[in-house]
């Protein structure tokens, strides 16, 4: 892979070129981007993925919806269906993606809807007699067809914008110079111990003028299937099968892995098939399988339910937190203030 990515170098400069010279023409204005008197709140990254974009969405769902409607409008990853999809009784992780449906199950109060045009998805949300207040978009911090009212850039601490190259010799989707559009920068994943010293070294390194928080993954006390729950300081010493299909597992692998298990990585987003699961199965051999929450989703249903588990992770924040920088701006805003 990393001979490979040396030999797409010059690919990477024509990539390079093609996302500068795109974005300067939505800076200018020669490229148009729609603006809609709501809150909206995009949460998104420079990288490819595994950045913890779930778990930040879900933090600012918990903060705001007891006061606000609160809609979360992705794109719908891999899912089998095209166009608008509000979420309902019969979506599924396929109908509207594994992370939608994630949203969408877990918080009833809420608005999930799907849509590759944000702009066509923002107008339909717009549409419903039960209008949100504010709009979180997920993964969309290149889609520039829409302005919102505020963008959250994450980086994750292993994985800094700033070490990285753009695509394909790199994880980049975009020059690190799109870090500007970002109202507020996260490094996500950090060690909980992470010191007022190493965070201010990495200030300096991302080179922003921006607010920059840092939050660490917490796992859940429990693991969850469908009719039970268990406590994870027991289930880390018996031996199991961990499942995982995101971006960059080793962290969960990492929390719950002790030398008797094993471990079956999947690409991320996968779609399990029949003989996915037949694998699974061979090597869990009675044994309890756990899996990530976002696995979950897709694993449910085709697997026993006697066996699968699952475990929720939060993102905290060290320090300080977003909490009054958001509430401030969706309570400002022209609807809600």
């Amino acid at each position: 892979m990393i001979l490979l990515r040396k030999i797409l170098f010059p690919l990477a400069f024509l990539y390079w070129l093609i996302t500068y010279i795109r974005n300067w023409l939505y800076d200018k204005g020669i490229f148009k981007s729609s603006s809609f008197d709501i809150p909206i709140i995009a949460v998104g990254n420079l990288s490819v993925g595994g950045t913890g974009k779930t778990p930040q969405i879900e933090y600012l769902i918990r903060l705001l919806s007891d006061k606000y409607k609160v809609s979360v409008l992705s794109r719908g990853y891999k899912r089998s269906t095209e166009g608008f999809v509000l979420a309902d009784e019969n979506a599924s992780a396929s109908s509207i993606g594994d992370e939608p449906f994630q949203f969408y199950s877990k918080f009833p109060n809420i608005q999930v809807a799907v849509d590759a045009n944000r702009k066509n998805g923002i107008e339909n949300l717009l549409q419903l007699s039960n209008k949100p207040d504010v709009i979180l978009l997920d993964d969309a911090f290149q889609h520039r067809k829409v302005k919102a009212g505020f963008y959250i850039l994450l980086t994750a601490y292993d994985d800094l914008f700033c070490d990285d190259y753009i695509l394909p010799f790199g994880n980049l989707r975009e020059p690190s110079s799109g870090k500007k559009r970002a109202d507020m920068i996260i490094v996500t994943k950090c060690p909980n111990d992470l010191s007022e010293i190493a965070q201010q070294k990495i200030r300096e390194k991302l080179k922003v003028k921006q607010e920059v928080f840092f939050t660490t993954i917490q796992y859940d006390d429990f693991v969850f299937g469908n009719d039970s729950q268990l406590l994870v300081s027991e289930i880390q010493s018996e031996s199991k099968v961990l499942v995982a299909g995101i971006a960059k597992p080793k962290l969960f692998f990492d929390f719950l892995k002790n030398e008797t298990d094993e471990t079956l990585v999947f690409p991320d987003h996968h779609h399990f098939s029949k003989q996915d699961c037949e694998q699974i199965l061979a090597k869990a051999n009675g044994r309890k399988i756990i899996t990530t929450e976002k696995d979950f989703v897709r694993l449910n249903g085709l697997l026993p339910k006697a066996q699968l588990f699952y475990l929720p992770i939060k993102s905290t924040f060290l320090n300080t937190n977003i909490d009054k920088t958001i509430e401030d701006y969706v309570g400002q805003s022209s609807r809600n203030s």
